[in-house]
């Protein structure tokens, strides 16, 4: 039987508490039910858990304007538009969680669902859908996430797989016209950074 190919975060993380958030990212990933991680050669579940705990370790790396939250007790949405790849991932990588003062709720949008009250905006859809929804919440307080191989121009991070590993682009140029500030810290884990777009 050929050997399984996990797929992980980059193995090299800058900055004096990269080891801390390294090991996070890891623990997250192997306490995934067996059975989803058994299945993730073949599936490629094992990506989405990897993406789905990205999506919840990018937020305390940005700084949202208090517009962005219609209340101090408003929730911290992240949203999932088109086919979800995560499944359960998500609830699992999240359970419990907070950002800030602010419990994290997840929000499984339809293409004609309006994304304005998210915060993180992951969009797997197709091309047409994906490009639709950028436009939707151009200048809004939303942190657009896309797959690099959907080939559509105007997110502020985008996921792709290279050897084996999750990685990701940034634009904080995007972040920054849409009212939001990326840490260096988080720029700094990039495997790319963009010139805006």
């Amino acid at each position: 039987m050929a050997a399984r190919r996990a797929i992980l975060p980059p193995r090299r993380w800058p900055g004096k508490r990269s080891a801390s958030w390294r090991a996070q990212l890891l623990a997250l990933v192997l306490l995934a039910p067996p059975a989803e991680t058994q299945a993730a050669a073949s599936d490629g579940s094992l990506e989405s858990v990897v993406k789905a705990a990205y999506l919840y370790k990018f937020a305390p790396f940005v700084e949202w304007p208090p517009t962005a939250f219609a209340s101090a007790s408003s929730p911290f949405n992240i949203c999932v538009l088109g086919a979800d790849p995560f499944g359960a991932s998500l609830e699992q990588v999240l359970a419990g969680h907070q950002v800030r003062e602010h419990s994290v709720r997840i929000r499984r949008l339809q293409a004609a669902d309006q994304p304005d009250d998210c915060q993180i905006l992951y969009a797997a859809a197709s091309r047409a859908q994906v490009a639709a929804a950028l436009s939707r919440v151009k200048g809004a307080p939303v942190l657009t996430v896309t797959e690099q191989s959907l080939g559509v121009s105007g997110a502020m991070v985008q996921f792709y797989v290279k050897d084996g590993h999750v990685r990701f682009t940034l634009d904080p140029a995007a972040a920054q016209a849409h009212g939001m500030m990326i840490s260096a810290k988080l720029l700094s884990l990039a495997a790319a950074i963009q010139a805006g777009s």
